[in-house]
């Protein structure tokens, strides 16, 4: 087989996958299933949470309420939620908007936990009980608690010789000097796993206190969970830990501030839109306009299925870069067929013409797209680095993977699909692919 055969081929099954992810048993591509609408587009839940600040100095309460929002905002991402609002209400509150709300009460209240495991040993108290206290010991003449703030930010959950599912951690060099001291007098004892000061339950709902083996120092792993309590405390524990208690105060539905209709109005424009963008390629340039059309619905439902697969979530600025990559789209070809014209008025055959219009529009098209992805990368930065940024980051998102997906449809796929074209009998027909003159053969 031709490889301009295995190329078709290859396109057609790419364009098939995209079809059944994009359209899978459900209608509608807004509304499939994978797509994430934000919070202007289909509303969510609102949490407003409570730090307490008694702890600290007047003067650093500033700078906790910033660790606070970073940890919230690392915490979000592994559960599935992106772009929500985090913002700092007053002195010691943090609001946090989720687009929808399929949150768990677990899942909402987690979000709060400090995180903080602590381990604790055994003693017989003078009336004869067994209480559990802070296991501890000593690093240059200071007696310290041993907890998780000592664990490096690599907590993995994996599947031990047993097949039973284990949190793996690892001590950084102070943690790895207590847990040496701890483990080494409590071997043959147990060392009891809390969270805050309520014991760490396992699958079968009795606190976890292993019985200690041997001597810990560098790393260590905990049994006993769920896979879906270990991979909950995994992320928390790698997100970092609160630096204050937070509570929740106040909880409520949040109303779109767009809503369904404008989804639908959105449909409506953008499919209006299209529709004149094919019909002026169609006119105006032909059997390659017409073809240039196929394509950029190749790249819509290419697009939109890389938005399911990776959750990106649709807001108005995510729609926003979408349109835009269409127009960044249409542009390439135009630069294509307007070399394509020029080589025809030299008197070439159409297939060198075709050739060479694609090789010469190349470095426009690479560099234009090359400096629309620098901005993108600008722009993401720029939301990352402000509060309230979630939209920017969406907006440079969408249009980076757009303008990427543009230059594969308007390079490869109009590229192919106009080959194909002039070895058929429809490249003799010269009229039907410029209204100026050239070669048939």
């Amino acid at each position: 087989m031709k490889a301009s055969n295995w190329l078709l081929l290859s396109l057609a099954t790419v364009l098939t996958l995209a079809v059944l992810v994009v359209f899978p048993l459900d209608y509608g591509i807004l509304g499939g299933r994978g797509v994430v609408l934000g919070l202007d587009l289909q509303g969510g839940l609102s949490i407003v949470y409570e730090a307490d600040l008694s702890g600290v100095e007047p003067g650093e309460r500033n700078n906790v309420m910033d660790g606070v929002v970073r940890v919230i905002s690392n915490r979000i991402n592994p559960l599935g939620v992106t772009e929500p609002l985090i913002e700092k209400h007053g002195d010691n509150q943090i609001a946090v908007q989720f687009p929808g709300t399929n949150l768990t009460e677990a899942q909402r209240e987690r979000l709060g936990r400090i995180a903080l495991l602590n381990f604790r040993e055994q003693i017989t108290d003078e009336n004869g009980n067994t209480i559990w206290v802070p296991a501890t010991g000593i690093i240059n003449g200071e007696e310290k608690e041993l907890t998780s703030s000592y664990f490096k930010n690599n907590t993995q959950v994996m599947v031990d010789e047993y097949g039973k599912i284990v949190l793996v951690f690892e001590w950084n060099d102070e943690g790895a000097v207590l847990s040496e001291q701890i483990t080494e007098r409590l071997v043959g004892q147990q060392l009891g796993i809390f969270e805050g000061d309520d014991p760490l339950l396992g699958e079968d709902g009795r606190p976890i206190a292993p019985v200690i083996q041997t001597v810990i120092s560098d790393r260590g792993q905990i049994s006993g969970l769920s896979q879906q309590d270990a991979l909950s405390l995994s992320s928390q524990l790698n997100a970092g830990r609160l630096p204050v208690p937070l509570s929740i105060i106040y909880e409520d539905v949040v109303s779109p501030t767009l809503g369904a209709d404008f989804v639908r109005l959105s449909v409506l424009a953008g499919a209006i839109g299209l529709a004149m963008v094919f019909l002026f390629m169609t006119i105006y340039y032909r059997i390659p306009g017409f073809i240039a059309s196929v394509a950029l619905i190749y790249y819509g439902i290419l697009l939109f299925a890389i938005f399911k697969i990776f959750g990106v979530t649709l807001t108005l600025s995510a729609i926003a870069g979408f349109v835009i990559s269409i127009g960044i789209a249409v542009d390439a070809n135009v630069l294509i067929f307007e070399r394509m014209k020029e080589e025809l008025l030299t008197k070439r055959t159409l297939k060198a013409s075709l050739e060479a219009g694609f090789s010469r529009a190349w470095t426009a098209i690479w560099d234009s797209n090359l400096t629309t992805v620098v901005v993108c990368l600008v722009l993401y930065w720029a939301g990352s680095s402000i509060a309230g940024g979630e939209q920017v980051k969406g907006f440079a998102i969408t249009l980076a993977i757009g303008v990427v997906a543009s230059m594969f449809t308007a390079i490869v796929v109009t590229r192919s699909l106009l080959r194909l074209c002039v070895g058929t009998g429809v490249g003799r027909h010269l009229g039907l692919f410029s209204p100026i003159g050239g070669k048939n053969v």
